[in-house]
């Protein structure tokens, strides 16, 4: 892989990481039409750890508040001081991120009559050369957006008029497990968007959309997290395959263009504008399946022509 590949790979991973567009999909998407794979485990980490520095970054108050607040509830649990009833929002915060992250471990539950786990799915699906998958979950994706969208209008119209702001500022836990178990299936399909599907559903839960972003982008840190740690326990054992160089581009990228897809998608929820990615999800998951289709009746690929397996 080339420098100038990596960027590309990092502005991808930057960009679709954060915005409601599947990170997952995408880089699918760009290896499968590219002809170029991410030549091992460790650089795809790397990319991750670029979009991790990203949303840590932005949200730096509210993690260092959140990183305060998980000791200071471990000390008020052992001297029988907790009480869920009075717990301020931080605290209210962190908890519903533990509910929130729970269903994550769904993820490494075996799946009857193969060898596999759910987690592994995700791997054979990004990788395979079937790209249906793919435009499938991106038309799910702009689906579960439109009913967020639509959920979000209604309720600024009925707060509106009774004089009050839209939605909940608050969390409670059938919210937090709902985004955690929508989260888990993102996880398994590349093109199902995690932060498209995770904002929908605190939308849609009846949240008003500045808390169920900041919960989205804040819940996705111990997941790309993990996600790193997991990877990287296998890219340890892996030739790199790629110079030091590309890997310095791709996470520098990465990370700078994270930081400006945070920033861009805050803007665009605040000023209802999340009505263009409903669009753009459809229109490529759709030419996707089409693609996919064609490539499935030719045997190869639709840009590169190469021979593709099944």
């Amino acid at each position: 892989m080339t420098v100038l590949q990596a960027i590309i790979q990092g502005i991808i991973q930057g960009a679709t990481e954060f915005l409601p567009v599947s990170s997952s999909g995408h880089l699918s998407l760009a290896q499968h039409f590219m002809g170029v794979q991410v030549p091992g485990l460790f650089f795809d980490v790397m990319l991750h750890i670029g979009t991790l520095l990203a949303v840590l970054v932005v949200y730096y108050r509210l993690v260092g508040r959140l990183i305060c607040e998980f000791f200071l509830t471990v000390r008020d649990l052992f001297t029988g001081r907790f009480k869920w009833s009075k717990m301020n929002p931080d605290r209210r915060m962190l908890i519903m991120l533990i509910i929130g992250l729970m269903p994550l471990f769904l993820l490494f539950l075996p799946v009857p009559g193969t060898s596999m786990k759910l987690k592994d799915f995700a791997d054979r699906w990004a990788s395979d050369s079937d790209i249906v998958i793919e435009g499938a979950a991106l038309v799910i994706t702009s689906i579960l957006l439109t009913f967020g969208i639509m959920t979000g209008d209604r309720s600024d119209a009925r707060h509106a008029r009774n004089g009050r702001t839209g939605g909940r500022k608050q969390f409670n836990a059938p919210d937090a497990l709902t985004v955690g178990l929508v989260q888990c299936v993102a996880a398994v399909f590349p093109g199902l968007s995690r932060s498209g599907s995770t904002l929908s559903a605190g939308l849609i839960r009846g949240v008003n959309r500045q808390t169920a972003l900041d919960y989205s982008f804040v819940i996705g840190i111990p997941s790309i997290l993990a996600a790193a740690v997991l990877e990287l326990k296998d890219a340890v054992h892996e030739p790199m395959g790629i110079s030091m160089a590309a890997i310095l581009a791709g996470v520098i990228t990465s990370a700078v263009v994270g930081f400006l897809a945070i920033k861009l998608l805050r803007w665009m929820v605040t000023t209802n504008k999340l009505h263009i990615f409903v669009m753009y999800t459809f229109v490529l998951g759709v030419t996707v399946l089409v693609l996919g289709i064609m490539e499935h009746h030719t045997g190869v690929n639709a840009i590169t022509g190469a021979a593709l397996q099944f």
